[in-house]
């Protein structure tokens, strides 16, 4: 038959699942416990430091890894708010304040990222690893097998 060969657009198509594969492969590493059935009840803040004092090796690098989500909370607030507040000053358009408010939360969380990733030194440490040991902790201790 003719067709047998893939055609230009489909080795293509194969090409970009594969780049694309390659660079969202970290959603493998938590499908497991966002594609279930039943999905995983809420954890409180005494779970996560039992597992942080339960656990010595992922432990800290979770602690740490928690720390850094607040710098980028607070980068997200200052930003929101000193980039509003220009906004406002300059053009008191409420729409273009709102539209900067959420512009400088965006940047100002991902500054705050940045600044956390090299004031807690994150790229030396696996925090993702850590963050997967605390979900498969939390599912087997929330499946009764802990």
């Amino acid at each position: 038959m003719v067709g047998e060969e893939d055609s230009f657009v489909r080795r293509h198509w194969k090409g970009y699942k594969e780049f694309w594969g390659e660079r969202f492969s970290f959603l493998e590493n938590y499908s497991r416990f966002i594609k279930r059935d039943k999905p995983l009840p809420s954890w409180s803040e005494a779970d996560v430091e039992e597992f942080i004092a339960s656990n010595p090796l992922h432990g800290p690098t979770l602690k740490t890894a928690r720390e850094a989500a607040k710098f980028g909370a607070v980068g997200g607030v200052i930003g929101a708010v000193s980039t509003a507040g220009v906004a406002w000053k300059y053009s008191r358009s409420l729409h273009g304040t709102a539209l900067s408010f959420g512009a400088g939360a965006v940047f100002g969380w991902t500054f705050g990222q940045e600044v956390a990733n090299h004031w807690l030194q994150l790229y030396r440490i696996d925090t993702m690893a850590s963050q997967v040991k605390f979900m498969e902790w939390w599912q087997n201790k929330v499946e009764g097998q802990s």
